[in-house]
């Protein structure tokens, strides 16, 4: 190996909140996001020189969009541009900045998709703003900064999401909060790390990135136009099923531009479970060979599963990232 190996941090934009800016510095909800470019948010952190200790810094704008807009084809680009620099020697780790609203699903899909034998070598760091770059006390910057430690940190692995000075395994993370810096959480599993002034002080062990992956068995993801469609419903008081068989009827017209739907998760109450209007709907569309997953509304604890389900459950994952397991197996 060269001496330039390991040499270099790179950081991916796809813009959101961190990159954001407001007409005023004191509204931070009022914001436009996606308006700094990432070589300009890197130059606004005068510390991150000191925090790169030698490494080169290399960036590239892969989006600039509002996370709440994110799309397959975002997330298919993001995956090409990651596995291109993990791939390079050189390349410590990767950072991605991102907007809080699909964070999580972004750093899922990426733990699921890219190859594991990179995971296990070198990090990929997710990081956001709850304020935008035109605040007076920006978050972003710092998380920036706590970001780039975790990638050029040597125990890191895999990919975590780095926010408010704390650090989160994409397969347990989940925004929790609209508003305080601090939005996100791991429920049960707790966060992996902290980053306090600087250095990393590590809580629990790094998940391994598994060799049973959807990279596994999908290798390449193909053009995002046949990415399979699986749509979220959700279980609450009087709910019924107008919604599933709607879902059917349009399954049953081919329209141009509208993917035939594959898949449904149901966001269950409490332990999984579901209204018993909508359930009817749900066995109907499962005979129909549309394949039904059950998560639950809760943001703690798993659906624990019983003889008697008739859906199976999400295996611990939210109804977002149940969604995206269940697009990655379809898509295999």
């Amino acid at each position: 190996m060269s001496s330039k190996a390991c040499a270099r941090l790179v950081v991916l934009g796809t813009g959101g909140t961190i990159a954001g800016q407001a007409s005023s510095q004191s509204d931070n909800i009022g914001y436009s996001a996606a308006q700094v470019g990432v070589a300009q948010l890197l130059a606004s952190v005068p510390a991150l020189d000191q925090a790169l200790t030698g490494h080169e810094l290399v960036s590239e704008q892969v989006a600039q969009i509002d996370s709440k807009d994110m799309d397959f084809a975002v997330w298919r680009a993001l995956h090409q541009r990651a596995s291109h620099y993990l791939a390079q020697d050189e390349v410590a780790g990767v950072v991605i900045t991102h907007g809080t609203d699909t964070l999580e699903e972004t750093a899922y899909f990426l733990q699921c998709t890219l190859a594991p034998a990179l995971l296990q070598a070198k990090p990929v760091v997710l990081t956001c703003a709850m304020r935008p770059a035109s605040a007076v006390t920006p978050d972003g910057l710092c998380n920036l900064l706590d970001a780039t430690t975790v990638a050029l940190s040597t125990a890191a692995r895999g990919v975590s999401v780095v926010c408010a000075g704390t650090v989160h395994a994409a397969a347990d993370v989940q925004k929790v909060h609209t508003y305080r810096l601090d939005a996100f959480d791991s429920g049960d599993s707790g966060p992996l790390a902290y980053v306090e002034e600087g250095a990393l002080r590590q809580l629990r062990s790094w998940p391994e990135p598994s060799s049973s992956s959807a990279h596994a068995v999908i290798g390449t993801l193909p053009d995002v136009d046949g990415w399979p469609r699986v749509e979220i419903v959700m279980s609450h008081a009087g709910a019924g099923a107008a919604v599933v068989d709607a879902l059917l009827a349009q399954r049953a017209v081919a329209a141009p531009g509208v993917l035939p739907l594959r898949g449904l998760v149901v966001a269950g109450t409490g332990n999984g479970t579901v209204h018993v209007a909508l359930q009817a709907a749900l066995l109907r569309a499962q005979a129909a060979g549309i394949v039904v997953v059950r998560a639950s509304r809760c943001t703690g604890g798993w659906v624990l599963p019983r003889s008697d389900d008739v859906f199976p459950d999400s295996q611990g994952l939210s109804a977002v990232k149940a969604r995206i397991a269940l697009m990655l197996r379809l898509m295999a």
